[in-house]
């Protein structure tokens, strides 16, 4: 399997269920997972960043992939989350596919500075591992050179590029370096609160994005979505100007709050997922309060 088809609305980043024993519950995955298909994501990113893959065991990685593979139920894509130390990373792909994910996300390997070369092999050794097609996150202490790119995009299992740096003039390196190899990548700005930078990205080519917010308050990420791809950009902006922006700022606070926030706003919207794991911590008072607050004026905007 080479091919992914992800249809082009918003991509779902799902948070991983703990218990109060903090263990994966697999239930309450599947219920988060299930609640927001109504809101028509293009595909489910489970186990990855906002899922806390960097906390995640093998079992955990099984338990939350297979949790969304179940509440899906074959309506939209699951892309499962691999990285970390190679041996962990290729165990994780290969868990992916037995649990029926349909793709994989390869994110950063564990510490570690590597050149180009080691970089590829990187990514070609978890590809490797198994039969489903593989997306390349660039970011951190993964960030690929253009001919880097241009290397990985000759294996057909490699079907897209997530960027998560944040340099646009070298994300648009890598479409051209797409257009010249004739092949159709899927292109995704992976920044934090992606919605913050998507006009510049869509304007190089790159129209899909990571929505982190989308699992905490789906209708305010279809509502900037939908302002997005209709040019509506007075909605976006006051989108922008009175969510995003503020949630930005609140979540420059405390290092990992690009997680931890949102987790927690899946809390106060009503389903018990529990905290995050060490080395993250959870909002204080104060700062629930303030996210509770946000929540109810993105609303408000989306309605």
């Amino acid at each position: 399997m080479t091919d992914l088809a992800i249809p082009d609305r918003v991509l779902f980043f799902p948070v991983t269920a703990f218990d109060a024993h903090d263990r994966v519950d697999a239930d309450l995955v599947e219920q988060h997972v299930a609640g927001a298909l109504a809101h028509e994501p293009g595909a489910v990113f489970a186990a990855c960043g906002t899922g806390e893959f960097h906390t995640l065991s093998l079992e955990d990685v099984r338990a939350a992939v297979a949790a969304a593979v179940r509440a899906t139920a074959g309506r939209v894509p699951v892309i499962a989350g691999a990285g970390g130390p190679l041996g962990h990373a290729v165990a994780c792909a290969r868990i992916a596919a037995e649990a029926g994910a349909d793709g994989l996300l390869v994110m950063p390997p564990y510490l570690v500075g590597a050149p180009q070369e080691g970089l590829i092999a990187y990514v070609e050794q978890i590809a490797a591992a198994s039969d489903l097609p593989v997306i390349v996150y660039h970011r951190a202490n993964a960030q690929f050179s253009p001919g880097s790119v241009a290397r990985l995009l000759q294996n057909p299992r490699v079907v897209g590029i997530k960027d998560g740096a944040g340099d646009v003039a070298l994300a648009q390196q890598f479409v051209l370096e797409a257009a010249r190899a004739q092949r159709d990548v899927l292109f995704f700005n992976g920044l934090l609160t992606a919605e913050l930078s998507q006009a510049a990205y869509t304007a190089i080519g790159v129209p899909m994005y990571s929505s982190a917010v989308f699992a905490m308050l789906p209708e305010v990420a279809v509502a900037f979505f939908s302002a997005h791809r209709s040019g509506d950009t007075a909605r976006q902006r006051a989108l922008l100007e009175g969510f995003y922006a503020p949630l930005v700022a609140l979540r420059d606070e405390t290092p990992g709050f690009a997680v931890s926030l949102i987790k927690a706003g899946v809390r106060l919207s009503g389903l018990d997922v529990g905290s995050v794991r060490a080395p993250l911590i959870d909002p204080s008072p104060d700062q629930l309060a303030r996210l509770a607050a946000l929540l109810e004026r993105g609303r408000e905007l989306a309605a």
